[in-house]
């Protein structure tokens, strides 16, 4: 693979996010993101605004499931310097009614635009890998 030095600050990027992921701290996560993002993921249809993907896609999920992780060393991307796209795997856990654990993969592609002094997300797509079942209970 060849290795791009922009990758790092995009990996630094998914970082961040993943750490908001892990604590479900909505807060500190839409701090990464542009006001009029739009998305689509595992739950949620198209939304346009943080305050929708917030509410729609986020907190339909974060606080469902556990073990979230981006496999940043996995991320592919580029940037222009102004705009970048990246497209990272990532994997979880999810959980049956029953509180039945089970493995929740996916991947995700995010548009960023650099804005001040780091990236800003404006676009985000999240998918389940094919088979893994959509809805999770969050029986920890």
């Amino acid at each position: 693979m060849i290795e791009h030095p922009e990758l790092e600050s995009l990996r630094d990027w998914f970082r961040n996010w993943n750490a908001c992921l892990l604590a479900v701290d909505f807060a500190r996560a839409r701090g990464l993101f542009d006001p009029d993002v739009s998305g689509f993921g595992t739950h949620a249809d198209i939304v346009f605004g943080l305050d929708r993907l917030e509410a729609e896609q986020w907190r339909n999920v974060w606080p469902l499931i556990s073990d979230f992780r981006f496999h940043v060393e996995a991320l592919h991307g580029a940037s222009t310097g102004a705009q970048a796209w990246a497209a990272c795997p990532w994997s979880s856990t999810g959980y049956h009614a029953d509180g039945a654990a089970f493995p929740r993969p996916g991947r995700a592609t995010v548009i960023l635009k650099h804005i001040g002094n780091g990236w800003r997300g404006v676009h985000t797509h999240f998918s389940l890998n094919p088979g893994t079942p959509s809805r999770t209970c969050g029986r920890r």
